[in-house]
């Protein structure tokens, strides 16, 4: 089985990264430049990351447009990281553009690194919207392509201590995107448990 990985370089990202790679399925990292203010310490991070798992450089959706135009403090320095954070169609963009990959290289699935969805502050982080989007996907693609949440039973806390397990580290999570993380955004906020 071959999977294309949704990677940002974050701690949830490169543990399933690392998970897929223990079960032997053929990875295609895919990191989206979706406009995010954090995109180059990520981008920097992913790069490492994949790098220290032995996995192939990601190839990267340069959609930035999509932060210019659909503004949250995700994207904009001038709107609260925090209150603002919520991207309408972020995790959609990331797993329709995962799955048109996914069809162009010939895997069978797309993963990406939700938790547990009673910790889901938006619409598009349940077990709900990731059926909805695996139909609409084959829909969309004419065939089916599996939508694959690895973590979606974990907590942050299970997640720290399962990539501190299999010695995932130097992951950059912090939506602001300085060199030192911020404490305050929602990335950072996770980790206070």
């Amino acid at each position: 089985m071959s999977i294309v990985t949704l990677v940002s370089g974050g701690l949830d990202s490169t543990l399933i990264a690392k998970l897929a790679q223990e079960e032997g399925l053929r990875q295609h990292p895919l990191f989206v430049d979706y406009g995010q203010r954090a995109r180059d310490r990520e981008l920097a991070a992913c790069r490492r990351a994949m790098m220290a798992l032995g996995l192939s450089e990601p190839t990267i959706a340069n959609l930035p447009g999509y932060g210019a135009l659909i503004r949250s403090g995700l994207t904009d320095a001038t709107l609260d990281v925090v209150k603002d954070a919520f991207t309408p169609g972020r995790n959609m963009l990331f797993l329709l553009t995962a799955a048109a990959h996914a069809y162009q290289v010939g895997a069978d699935a797309v993963s990406i690194g939700l938790l547990n969805e009673d910790v889901s502050l938006f619409p598009d982080q349940t077990k709900t919207f990731l059926r909805e989007a695996e139909q609409l996907i084959a829909r969309c693609m004419g065939k089916n392509i599996r939508v694959l949440a690895p973590l979606s039973a974990f907590h942050k806390s299970d997640v720290v201590a399962l990539a501190e397990e299999k010695g995932v580290r130097n992951t950059y999570s912090c939506h602001v995107g300085g060199a030192e993380h911020c404490g305050a955004c929602i990335a950072c906020n996770e980790f206070k448990f």
